[in-house]
């Protein structure tokens, strides 16, 4: 049957998986992650056979995932604390990708895949972050409040990184290719916020009058995607142009409707994205190298989490938020996936360097 008994195995190794998880009190995407280790084309067994095509609709899931980003997005939820989120978090990704290039050059890495290391390293998990905060009743603390603001331009923080890294694999063509997308992406960025600020909202608004969910759903899923196919064939990324799309929507007094409706759809390919992630890591070649994979998480977790808390402490946090900043924020995101699979496509970073991260 092809790429529908692989979509069936990976559906039901994720469920499991995520079960799994939860029983251990784990965010879900862990469960998915290991459940394409297990029918990935390293561990034997049930495999699926068709990855590249399961590779293709997983990025439907990373645009989906940047398109609801968008929707997410405000400026409101910024403004508390606005000071540390908008500056405080600039020179923590900065700092922490310092940290990241600086383990791979000791480690004997390239320039290149240290600063991809630095990147991936930069980001923290806003899922697990915000389920935790929930489930433990600390979501109205200053400390969470400050979290959720670095959070929020951290994710921000992946789009340029997606536009900017893949063009450091040449260094003699990386500035004018690198000149070139900023100058496509200015354009476009132009365009969607002269024309589709007042042209999105306004079919919306014609769409609910027709009063069917269905053509609502499909609405929004094809100005998302449809977008972003256009920012591709334009030459920047199709989850570039989602993101952009959602947070056009963003505006519009149908946001949370938008979002409510295209969270399942979301995380229906999401997960495939996060199966795929594991379909590509290699076990073997993380016990043959464990001395190594423990050593990166030390120092990522330690380095990682002092930035954080020194960062927080020098924006004038006191007490315990700089101590609570740094252990909420040291681990890496969902968002450090989505940017190791853009490096493993444009050859940024190698196989073996993608399974160690």
């Amino acid at each position: 049957m092809g790429i529908a008994s692989d979509i069936v195995i990976i559906v039901v190794a994720a469920l499991i998986g995520g079960m799994v998880a939860h029983k251990l009190k784990q965010p879900p995407i862990l469960g998915y992650i290991l459940a394409g280790v297990a029918v990935g084309p390293y561990t034997g067994g049930v495999t699926v056979s068709q990855i590249h095509d399961i590779e293709l609709l997983a990025e439907i899931g990373v645009a989906l995932l940047l398109f609801a980003l968008g929707l997410e997005f405000s400026l409101k939820k910024l403004k508390p604390v606005r000071t540390i989120a908008l500056v405080g978090t600039p020179i923590q990704i900065l700092l922490t990708v310092m940290l990241g290039y600086a383990t791979g050059r000791w480690l004997g890495w390239g320039t290149v895949p240290s600063v991809w290391l630095g990147a991936l390293i930069s980001l923290s998990s806003t899922m697990v972050i915000l389920k935790t905060l929930i489930n433990q009743g600390w979501l109205g603390t200053l400390s969470s409040r400050v979290m959720i603001g670095m959070l929020i331009v951290q994710d921000l923080a992946v789009v340029p990184f997606m536009i900017i890294l893949p063009e450091m694999n040449d260094p003699t063509a990386g500035l004018p290719m690198l000149g070139m997308a900023l100058v496509k992406t200015i354009v476009f960025l132009g365009l969607m916020f002269l024309l589709g600020t007042r042209l999105l909202p306004r079919l919306m608004a014609s769409i609910v009058k027709w009063n069917s969910r269905e053509l609502f759903i499909l609405a929004i899923t094809a100005m998302g995607l449809g977008i972003g196919y256009g920012t591709y064939l334009f030459g920047l990324s199709f989850a570039f142009g989602a993101f952009v799309a959602g947070m056009v929507l963003s505006e519009s007094d149908y946001s949370h409707q938008a979002l409510s409706d295209i969270v399942p759809l979301r995380d229906l390919f999401g997960l495939l994205f996060f199966a795929s992630v594991g379909m590509l890591l290699d076990p073997s070649f993380l016990i043959a190298h464990w001395r190594q994979v423990l050593l990166l998480v030390l120092l990522v977790s330690v380095g990682k989490g002092a930035i954080f808390a020194t960062v927080t402490r020098l924006f004038g946090y006191g007490n315990v938020v700089p101590l609570a900043v740094g252990l909420g924020l040291f681990q890496i995101g969902e968002f450090s996936f989505v940017l190791s699979r853009v490096g493993l496509k444009t050859g940024s970073i190698s196989g073996d360097m993608y399974s160690l991260v």
